[in-house]
């Protein structure tokens, strides 16, 4: 059985030769160059077993391409998870898109609201992370000429399924390690590809509103909106 880090090993290997077509110009994969963060990031909150695997699709730019943790929104990486900076930066940047770590003055407000969330509820990352594991579904973000972020479903079949294939065997890896009763996507892709990818495997399968701002459903009540969705799937809080 692989752990977290060989996963993510074999899953960077994978990616590492695919070429993607206009639109798109630049992709980054901060575990590449965000490898030391993410690294702290499985070694801190990535122990065995969880309930809940909460899968995200893949990095926002103001989120885990800035910080290498999943819905790394800068202020709660660093103030509420508590991990150090220790990051690099793409081999090509994007002048409208730079990776600065903790120097960004943006916010992602998906991992605002997320982690927000979590604090909320839970108090503190351990009592969150004893139950609950964020991940990403793949870690590939696209970028346009323009720096208008490309979500994976925007990519064209052709150029997508030699990632679908890697990401869904380390999704698959990564429950056969972590054990979960429960993978929850976040959003509609993440939960498509985990009904593909864990297909046959003893694990229950659900959704959650993405809290994304471009979400209209999100922006009236997320936390009260994922409550109701966490209860009707039988997951306790």
């Amino acid at each position: 059985m692989k752990n977290l880090f060989q996963i993510a090993d074999d899953l960077v290997e994978s990616l590492a030769t695919l070429q993607f077509s206009h639109p798109v110009t630049h992709v980054y994969n901060p575990l590449i160059y965000a490898r030391p963060a993410y690294d702290a990031y499985l070694r801190r909150y990535g122990k065995k077993p969880k309930k809940v695997i909460l899968l995200g699709m893949n990095p926002g730019p103001w989120g885990m391409a800035q910080t290498g943790v999943p819905f790394g929104e800068i202020l709660a990486v660093k103030d509420w998870l508590g991990m150090p900076e220790n990051y690099g930066v793409p081999e090509t940047i994007h002048p409208k898109r730079p990776v600065e770590g903790f120097l960004c003055k943006r916010r992602e407000v998906s991992g605002k609201r997320l982690w927000g969330w979590a604090e909320t509820r839970f108090g503190t990352p351990e009592n969150f992370f004893s139950r609950f594991f964020v991940a990403n579904y793949c870690p590939l973000m696209f970028l346009e000429k323009s720096g208008r972020n490309r979500t994976p479903n925007q990519i064209p079949v052709a150029e997508r399924t030699p990632f679908l294939v890697p990401c869904d065997q380390a999704l698959r890896e990564t429950v056969v390690y972590l054990q979960p009763q429960y993978v929850v996507g976040i959003g509609a892709f993440a939960a498509d590809r985990a009904e593909t990818a864990l297909r046959g495997l003893d694990v229950c399968l659900g959704r959650i509103t993405h809290p994304s701002p471009a979400n209209p459903k999100a922006n009236r009540g997320w936390e009260d909106c994922i409550m109701r969705e966490f209860a009707e799937m039988g997951i306790e809080l």
